[in-house]
């Protein structure tokens, strides 16, 4: 009879781990089948510009991959900003702040964002290279509205 029990428990746990691996497996093959989507923030204001300027699939293809060029440019000098903006915050919190450091530091990011802002410019004339003469009056005009909505946000506060 103790042959019987030890049987049926070994078939038990047999029969359990075999369910285990078909449910182990059905959720790789489902998690590998979806596949990681793309960031919703970038397909979104793709979206918002196709819509905004009536561009065309190969435009908005263009749009999409001078959008990462871009943010490949400019994605070392960000992370640079990031940097010394910890490193202003350290200073500025220090019992006596060095003042000479914190001007060293905030001209050094200061001439970090205006090579940013020079690689966005060419951007800019890079996206306006594939729009036609009517969608850059457009393209001019989202811009603009993009570009100056966060100052203008901040001073209304």
């Amino acid at each position: 009879m103790n042959f019987f029990t030890t049987k049926r428990l070994v078939a038990t746990a047999f029969v359990l781990l075999a369910l285990l691996n078909v449910t182990l497996l059905g959720i790789l093959w489902w998690q590998n089948a979806n596949g990681p989507q793309p960031r919703a923030g970038h397909h979104n204001r793709l979206l918002f510009f196709a819509r905004q300027l009536a561009l065309n699939e190969s435009q908005t293809a263009s749009f999409g991959k001078l959008r990462q060029e871009h943010f490949l440019k400019v994605e070392a000098e960000m992370q640079a900003i990031g940097l010394l903006k910890k490193q202003l915050i350290k200073e500025s919190l220090q019992e006596r702040p060095d003042a000479k450091k914190i001007e060293t530091i905030a001209v050094s990011i200061g001439s970090r964002q205006a090579a940013i802002e020079e690689k966005m410019a060419l951007y800019f004339h890079e996206l306006a290279k594939v729009c036609t003469p009517e969608q850059r009056d457009s393209l001019q005009i989202v811009l603009e509205r993009v570009s100056t909505r966060r100052h203008h946000n901040n001073s209304e506060q």
